[in-house]
């Protein structure tokens, strides 16, 4: 069952029935990478400018942020942020359309101006969920629509339907959680294939789970969804519709005792420079063992940024006693990924020749159909550098010579 189905379902399917991996594909990987593209050509103008897209838009590969944790960033209001934010689009689509950038007619075919309201909802909702992009669902539709040719008016509305679809559903999983609230716990298997790629760590007994969240500036944005969930008693506020179907999970299985949102701040290294991440969820399981979770969609594992916070996320994990997971909305995780068996054929020899390109990714893949998920597998296998915003393909440093 496809995230779509899942998206416009109303007859109450349980989320943890749903898997992510049919709607990742290199042509979605295309749109975010043009994305990618034209919010550098931004940032070559003002770097400010490409920094508030590239976090609000989330086109590196993570999550994107909120207004509220990007005005803390520059010690802006979030209506500030959103004010800058909105008159950067328009200059990137003024951009686009005045050079005739290649990105427009690529948008064109994904998104057509004579298609109906509806089907470009659904495809919209679907992209959403598959990049874990809720927070900036409506403004990713609109400068996706726009740069299809689609006019204002046009594109604002159907964000607009995007923005209340996932609002709607929102409200709906709300309702059927409090229904659930008196009634009696339901024993559930759908935690064990995920517990299987949890990585251990040896047998030190865990720290106890925290009791609050660590991610305090934005923790009542308007923009982050909420559910009441009974196994911890209060409201949990989530900012993806991925994010949502783990903490379903864990609120009804049987192996799980407690759980606990951004839990830990945890400090990662790119290129030298120091960033803090927040792994979405800690669980404490009926047997007493703590796992730290991140919520990673599976397109975007193999991202370098992304695999930089899973490796100071694990440390972190095994340190304190906890096991490591990297929640990929999938059945399949990073492990199934690294022993899936892929031809590599040429693209090994071109990484060692130097830096990739994307038109040469692009035209690998026509020539030869490579699925993104191979594409995937020998990035982790080979331990390439793969980077969004800009695009970069590279081998991994080579280790010092011993003397």
């Amino acid at each position: 069952m496809t995230a779509s189905r899942e998206l416009e379902a109303s007859d109450g399917t349980d989320p943890e029935l749903l898997d992510l991996q049919d709607d990742i594909s290199f042509e979605l990987e295309e749109i975010n990478e043009l994305l990618a593209e034209l919010i550098a050509l931004q940032a070559d103008r003002k770097a400010k400018t490409g920094e508030i897209l590239s976090a609000r838009l989330g086109v590196s590969g993570q999550q994107p942020e909120t207004l509220a944790k990007i005005g803390a960033r520059y010690d802006l209001s979030r209506d500030r942020i959103r004010q800058l934010h909105t008159k950067a689009v328009g200059q990137l689509i003024r951009d686009a359309q005045l050079s005739g950038h290649r990105a427009l007619g690529i948008f064109a075919q994904r998104y057509p101006v004579s298609t109906r309201d509806q089907h470009l909802v659904r495809a919209l909702l679907v992209e959403t969920y598959a990049t874990d992009t809720d927070i900036a669902a409506h403004e990713l539709s609109y400068l996706k629509l726009r740069l299809a040719g689609h006019a204002a008016e046009d594109a604002k509305r159907v964000s607009g339907f995007v923005s209340q679809r996932i609002a709607a559903w929102q409200k709906k999983t709300n309702r059927r959680l409090a229904k659930l609230r008196d009634a009696e716990p339901r024993a559930t298997s759908q935690l064990n294939p995920w517990l299987g790629q949890v990585d251990w760590p040896g047998t030190a007994t865990p720290d106890a789970l925290p009791l609050s969240s660590a991610r305090t500036v934005d923790s009542d944005d308007d923009g982050r969804g909420r559910f009441y969930l009974d196994k911890v008693g209060r409201d949990v506020p989530f900012d993806s519709g991925l994010a949502a179907r783990l903490l379903w999970i864990l609120n009804a299985s049987d192996l799980v005792d407690s759980f606990q949102e951004q839990p830990v701040p945890v400090a990662y290294t790119i290129d030298g420079i120091e960033r803090l991440g927040y792994p979405s969820i800690a669980a404490r399981l009926t047997d007493g063992r703590v796992v730290l979770i991140d919520v990673q969609p599976l397109g975007h594992v193999a991202f370098h940024v992304n695999r930089a916070k899973s490796a100071a996320a694990r440390a972190y994990a095994h340190q304190r006693g906890w096991g490591w997971l990297i929640w990929t909305g999938s059945l399949l995780g990073v492990p199934d990924l690294l022993a899936r068996k892929v031809d590599p054929g040429a693209l090994p020899e071109l990484v060692e020749q130097g830096p990739v390109p994307w038109p040469t990714i692009r035209r690998l893949h026509q020539e030869t159909g490579l699925p993104l998920l191979d594409f995937i597998a020998l990035v982790l296998r080979h331990e390439w550098r793969w980077d969004r915003a800009p695009f970069r393909l590279s081998a991994p440093p080579a280790p010092p010579r011993r003397t």
